[in-house]
């Protein structure tokens, strides 16, 4: 089978998107059955074929050709896809569509749901109601009562430290939980996202909560169009608020801490390295979910999104370790298979009346990198020895966008302009 050829959906300008999105409806499409109250040990027989018929068969999905490298050894994930970010072509899938817990990978459609809403400037002081029903053992940031946090602070919580309490303190700003849940199940359907059923905003274990590799991808991809979301989810520490005390003369004072993005291609770790080229997305572990992750990477001149779900193999960091082989096994086949699938467009883009000249900024009301004392240090600001505790320089799209929504109208751009940090570290 020949290398598929280039064509215009490099540039898919509203009118090709219409067309590519008509196409897919054109065919049968299964709706996702209804949400399953505890995992299961196989994929069902029955799953969504948004995307393509293939992305809702069970099993390894891959067209296997000439010149086609083979997929990596040993891949224990339930589920797993990988995608190019800038056609949506799904290079290749394994149980695309099987609804599973998602764990904190589901902070990508809360943030996406909710980062336009406020300023990163806007400041918020918490009351104990706020932080009502975080779920006992949730992974905390350790924001406390009665302190005053920016906007921007609570983002670096949720994004680095996975805070289930800043997504609280965040939901509380946003009218509350229940509105905010509301708000992310009517995202994920405006996406296409019809594996997912939101119960809890932070992805803490619920019963009935659930999504798929697939729309984990799409919230990844329409969240990394606004600028603030992917400054959020490559940058490496910040520093974080603490607890105002007194000092030894009586006198109050507040401290900060620093923290650390817990994706672990973006750090790094005793037992993995710094994945050459990633910029993020969201990690995420529970004990129904198991380990589940997504992440972006730009190599070449390509980018490319990878979403695994809940290893079987249990060694430390197993979640990342499967995920980089199948960054290696996607940059390798990339312009060589024939993709099995795509990722979809939100309705609004496939809608008529879309014009090819609307345009947003994709930002959440102000800049990211300011307000309330904290400093985070985003990786496109870094230089090529600032790497923190000799883990290096992670890297981070910062410039120009995967596509733009707004006002009906979708616009994928050729390709993500990078800055020339994201070239140094090789």
């Amino acid at each position: 089978m020949s290398a598929p050829k280039k064509t215009a959906r490099r540039t898919l300008l509203v009118v090709s998107a219409t067309l590519t999105s008509a196409a897919l409806t054109a065919a049968p499409v299964l709706a996702a059955p209804s949400p399953s109250t505890s995992p299961s040990a196989t994929p069902p027989a029955t799953m969504s074929t948004v995307g393509g018929t293939r992305l809702g068969q069970a099993g390894t999905q891959v067209n296997l050709a000439s010149g086609v490298p083979v997929l990596p050894k040993n891949l224990t994930s339930r589920s797993w896809i990988v995608s190019d970010a800038e056609s949506g072509q799904v290079l290749a899938a394994h149980n695309a569509h099987w609804r599973l817990a998602p764990a904190s990978t589901l902070k990508m459609l809360f943030a996406d749901t909710v980062l336009p809403k406020f300023p990163s400037t806007t400041e918020h002081k918490v009351v104990p109601s706020d932080l009502a029903g975080v779920g006992a053992g949730s992974s905390m940031v350790g924001i406390k009562e009665g302190e005053t946090y920016t906007v921007h602070d609570l983002w670096l919580g949720v994004f680095l430290r996975s805070g289930n309490d800043a997504v609280h303190v965040l939901s509380a700003m946003n009218d509350g939980v229940k509105n905010t849940v509301a708000e992310m199940n009517e995202h994920a359907e405006e996406l296409q996202a019809l594996d997912t059923h939101v119960v809890s905003p932070d992805g803490y274990d619920a019963e009935g909560q659930v999504s798929s590799a697939y729309d984990l991808t799409l919230f990844a991809r329409s969240g990394l169009q606004k600028k603030d979301f992917r400054e959020y989810c490559s940058t490496v520490t910040a520093k974080f608020p603490g607890e105002t005390k007194k000092n030894k003369k009586g006198k109050k004072v507040r401290g900060s801490f620093e923290i650390q993005n817990t994706n672990r291609l973006l750090s790094g770790d005793s037992d993995i390295d710094v994945y050459q080229g990633i910029a993020g997305v969201k990690n995420g572990n529970t004990t129904n979910a198991g380990a589940t992750f997504t992440g972006v990477a730009e190599r070449n001149g390509k980018v490319l999104l990878v979403t695994v779900m809940n290893p079987e193999k249990n060694e430390h960091n197993e979640v990342y370790k499967e995920t980089a082989k199948l960054f290696d096994w996607g940059f390798k086949a990339a312009g060589k298979v024939e993709p099995v699938g795509e990722l979809v467009l939100p309705k609004s883009a496939a809608q008529p009346s879309a014009q090819p000249g609307a345009t947003a900024s994709g930002e959440a009301g102000g800049a990211v990198g300011g307000g309330g004392g904290s400093s985070a240090k985003p990786v496109a600001s870094a230089t090529a020895s600032s790497g923190t505790g000799g883990m290096g320089i992670a890297l981070a799209i910062t410039g120009g966008v995967l596509a733009l929504l707004a006002a009906g109208a979708y616009l994928v751009n050729r390709r993500w302009p990078l800055p020339d940090l994201v070239r140094r570290r090789r």
